[in-house]
């Protein structure tokens, strides 16, 4: 199976993006045995005064793999942009009562920007990363298409989509046609440190970390009402909006109301103006067939002006829904689903899809 796309742009120096995890470490580790000019490169994401600054294991696992892999290794320190371009945004988006996705944001400025500007001064003309997905050269159009893996239970084109052509034309993912059994026993017959290593999860900076506990280190606490939604009843106190999300069912404290059943209660939506959640017993209320999005990106780099049918994600591990995308001028869609779609949340992106291509994305602006 082929490593790289085809396509009219030579490789030449690759750099590898070594997270000290088992899907990068295969990465490099196949580009140099396919003799590739390889060089692994490690992101300091966090001051390592910073208490958030990730354990200095994953930096030491990247280190040690390129050493047995034989190439070289560089770490660069990417903290001030992470903190300015993704968690700040991380940060104002929970400050209004959203959900954010700053992963891909990170992918987008990060991995894909200020890292490929970094290996350009190392004479690396691509960087390669363990995530779960495809670069396809079209030669019609001459566009390289962000496409759907082989494994598509890993499938990470989700967090991907934002990328711009530019940066798809330098992006190679070879784990593009491995399922991730596959990649682990690579990874144990090499002997690498990262072979039976757990795979992250999570948001990027918070990890297995608790979401409310994190969040309460850098916003206020602003409690208010719990309310349900077909009486406006008052049925408890929140801690602030930011602390939930939409669909969430655990840790509401909310039991023994008078009138209502012994049966799970719901996150139905967040009332910003008024600082009140909105709960209720029937989840049905979650759905909803129509959304708009603000904040696109499509992976060619143009806008689509006129309607068209695909199929969409609202949320990484949701399934692929067939809509109708209409714009609605510049800078904003609206999406309608033949079916209803669970827990549509605002901040969250809504990726489009046709076929195994990811074609580009929004973010969740409004509902219903």
């Amino acid at each position: 199976m082929p490593l790289l796309p085809s396509g009219p742009d030579p490789v030449g120096r690759i750099a590898v993006g070594l997270s000290g995890g088992v899907d990068s470490s295969v990465t490099a580790h196949l580009l140099h045995e396919a003799g590739h000019d390889v060089i692994g490169v490690y992101m300091r994401n966090w001051s390592e005064a910073d208490p958030l600054c990730p354990s200095a294991v994953d930096a030491a696992d990247a280190a040690a793999v390129a050493a047995q892999i034989g190439i070289p290794f560089y770490t660069f320190d990417l903290s001030h942009a992470y903190h300015d371009e993704v968690f700040r945004y991380f940060l104002a988006q929970n400050r209004r009562g959203r959900t954010p996705n700053p992963d891909t944001l990170c992918n987008k400025h990060i991995k894909f920007g200020h890292l490929l500007e970094v290996i350009d001064q190392l004479g690396c003309t691509h960087i390669a990363t363990g995530h779960y997905a495809r670069v396809r050269y079209a030669s019609d159009s001459g566009h390289y298409q962000l496409c759907i893996p082989t494994d598509t239970a890993k499938d990470q084109t989700y967090f991907l989509h934002q990328l711009q052509p530019h940066q798809l034309q330098r992006a190679l993912f070879p784990l593009a046609d491995l399922p991730k059994s596959a990649i682990r026993q690579i990874a144990t017959q090499q002997g690498f440190v990262t072979a039976t290593k757990r795979d992250s999860t999570g948001i990027c900076f918070i990890g297995e970390r608790n979401y409310r506990q994190f969040l309460q280190q850098h916003l206020p606490t602003t409690p208010g009402q719990i309310i349900t939604a077909d009486s406006g009843q008052v049925v408890g106190e929140h801690q602030g909006l930011a602390y939930y999300t939409l669909g969430q069912r655990r840790d509401l404290h909310v039991g023994g109301v008078r009138g209502y059943p012994e049966s799970p209660w719901f996150v139905i939506a967040k009332r910003e103006p008024t600082n009140q959640l909105v709960v209720s017993q029937d989840s049905t209320l979650l759905d909803a067939t129509r959304l708009q999005a603000i904040a696109l990106h499509f992976t060619t780099g143009v806008t689509p002006t006129q309607p068209f049918q695909c199929t969409a994600k609202v949320r990484y591990r949701s399934d692929a829904t067939p809509c109708t995308v209409t714009p609605l001028g510049t800078d904003r869609l609206q999406v309608d689903f033949t079916a209803p779609v669970r827990a549509i949340t605002p901040g969250q992106s809504v990726v489009f899809y046709l076929a195994d291509q990811c074609l580009g994305g929004g973010e969740i602006d409004t509902v219903g």
